[in-house]
């Protein structure tokens, strides 16, 4: 079968909705060259506010209340929650709950995580699958860009029956900030989203300094560890403005997770993928980490990485200037089906796929000579033209899911079935 026959694209399309917003900090100081002598900022502001009539102030309040009770529940816990963590470094004394709020509210802004993008998709299956039919239940994953090319990871659930009946369940309207807790050592940030009535609700936004200019790019994977403990493990890109890391986030319950960095030497670069199980009791990963190959990592630490070894090359010209993964590998009887992006000509990315030993994933056994998707004449558009990417499909029944990236701008869907793939490989 020729490679691009093997998917059948979907109706269904995400595309980036403004209107949903979540509530994040906010920050403000002076300039370096203008802080000397002065009283710190946040301090300006808060006595600003506080020399104001009382009157004054509960105005204020109402405004406030009208604006942001009608977009989001519990504002108030937000904004007062916010007013625990900067209150100390104000130097001043807020004794009335009104006044606590308001502050809350002035070192928060109300942001619109996905107004100008909502791409790169991964997805997992639900681990209950208390179903009556044969459908798959799972949770998707999406990169979200708002105000100042700032990217969070959001997320959908839905269900599949294997074939082309595919359920996106409607979003909620608002976001949810998450309740955050870092150990003293700065070694982790654990995020619990006990506010979020669903997991569309539930936003993971910048929080480290290492994540200043987005959360990017989450691979997800169920993993099963060898005493059968099972966890839904992510993969990400840390962006600071300049440089990137990889980090990991890892799912304690349905409404608790940690985020953490990874170290050693072959952590530091983007796009590594988890597989969904040790193998040789090790830890294995797939990278690019030199942005041209796919690289295999093993490791005894789950946290820790510090070797690896090419294992695939660029070798046909849609892939001639780089080749990596799209995600988690999933098993097969046959090895592990790895899909993976290749850039061409005029930067376009497009989606192919390779076939790796069960035993030994070092050894390539076959891949795919053209394309499986590439940006189509009426795709070709987009925030960033000429790109196809995933991050993560989802296996049924030998049948594959494949959700993908058009333009760097809005997600699409397309199924296609395991023999299929596996002949159009060479």
């Amino acid at each position: 079968m020729d490679a691009a026959d093997v998917f059948t694209t979907l109706s269904i399309e995400l595309k980036p909705d403004p209107s949903r917003t979540v509530i994040r900090p906010f920050s403000f100081g002076y300039p370096a060259a203008f802080a000397d002598g002065r009283a710190p900022r946040p301090r300006v502001v808060a006595e600003r506010l506080m020399a104001l009539d009382p009157q004054m102030r509960q105005r204020m309040l109402g405004l406030l209340n009208e604006a942001m009770r009608a977009r989001h529940r519990r504002v108030d816990e937000v904004f007062l929650r916010r007013f625990d963590e900067v209150g100390p470094t104000l130097g001043i004394t807020v004794e009335a709950a009104c006044d606590r709020l308001l502050l809350g509210a002035y070192f928060s802004q109300e942001y619109a995580f996905e107004s100008a993008a909502l791409f790169n998709p991964s997805i997992v299956a639900l681990p209950d699958q208390d179903r009556d039919d044969d459908s798959i239940a799972f949770l998707l994953s999406l990169r979200g860009v708002g105000e100042g090319h700032i990217s969070s990871v959001t997320f959908r659930s839905g269900t599949w029956d294997g074939l082309d009946s595919l359920v996106i369940d409607p979003p909620s309207p608002q976001g949810v900030p998450p309740r955050i807790e870092q150990d003293d050592d700065g070694g982790w940030v654990r995020l619990r989203s006990d506010d979020s009535e669903d997991i569309s609700e539930t936003v993971i936004f910048p929080i480290l300094p290492s994540q200043r200019q987005g959360v990017e790019d989450l691979r997800l994977v169920r993993f099963t560890d060898h005493d059968g403990t099972e966890s839904v493990i992510g993969t990400y890109t840390a962006y600071d403005g300049r440089d990137a890391r990889a980090e990991m986030l890892r799912g304690i319950d349905v409404r608790t997770y940690e985020m953490r960095p990874l170290t050693g030497a072959m952590a530091g670069y983007k796009g590594m993928a988890l597989f969904p199980r040790r193998i040789d009791r090790q830890f294995v990963m797939l990278g690019r980490q030199d942005n041209e190959n796919i690289w295999l990592l093993r490791s005894d630490d789950l946290h820790d990485w510090a070797q690896g070894e090419i294992i695939l090359r660029p070798r046909f010209p849609w892939e001639f200037v780089q080749i990596g993964n799209c995600g988690s590998p999933i098993e097969l009887d046959e090895g592990w089906l790895v899909f993976t992006h290749g850039v061409g000509l005029v930067r376009g990315y497009c989606v192919g796929a390779c076939l790796l030993d069960k035993d030994d994933p070092a050894k390539v056994l076959a891949r795919t000579p053209s394309p499986l998707l590439f940006p189509s004449a009426e795709q070709r558009g987009g925030y960033v033209p000429n790109v196809t990417y995933s991050c993560g499909a989802l296996l049924h029944r030998r049948r594959i899911l494949l959700p993908y990236a058009i333009g760097d701008e809005y997600t699409a869907f397309a199924t296609g079935s395991v023999d299929d793939l596996l002949s159009a490989m060479c």
